[in-house]
């Protein structure tokens, strides 16, 4: 699939797998900075975003959350999404943002691994499918090759 016909494509077309993060930040408003780290990997053809929100705790342990495109921190985001699929619920997000220490917040994003849908679509033309897959979250793959595993 080229990069053409990802850009091309409808909200609802999606070819690879989906994964949902949450990036929290020791502060009480998310980073701006991740904004253009986001761009580039869309721009790649690595991700393509389909939804995004804040969730945040203020000191008190108020949770709360809002869609990018309705918070005032969203500004720097919210060129980043040419097809937004609202895929984030309320009930979603406050669990999330319910989970979070007091005084912090979060960035919620929901993209399509891109790069994994040409792979995936390599696979499928030539009788394969996936059989497993597992990721290894980054702290640990780290403990590990500190502590001489690989």
């Amino acid at each position: 699939m080229s990069e053409q016909q990802v850009r091309d494509r409808s909200p609802v077309d999606v070819d690879g797998p989906v994964d949902v993060a949450v990036i929290v930040f020791d502060r009480p408003r998310p980073d701006p900075d991740v904004a253009p780290a986001l761009a580039r990997l869309q721009e790649d053809g690595t991700v393509r975003l389909l939804d995004g929100a804040f969730v945040s705790k203020d000191a008190d342990g108020r949770a709360g959350f809002a869609e990018l495109a309705d918070s005032d921190d969203g500004q720097a985001y919210t060129g980043l999404w040419r097809d937004r699929v609202d895929l984030l619920n309320d009930t979603d997000l406050a669990e999330v943002a319910d989970g979070l220490d007091a005084g912090t917040s979060g960035l919620v994003l929901v993209w399509e691994n891109v790069w994994a849908a040409r792979f995936a679509e390599t696979v499928r033309g030539s009788a394969g499918r996936l059989a497993a897959f597992h990721r290894i979250p980054h702290d640990r793959l780290a403990a590990a090759l500190q502590a001489g595993a690989f």
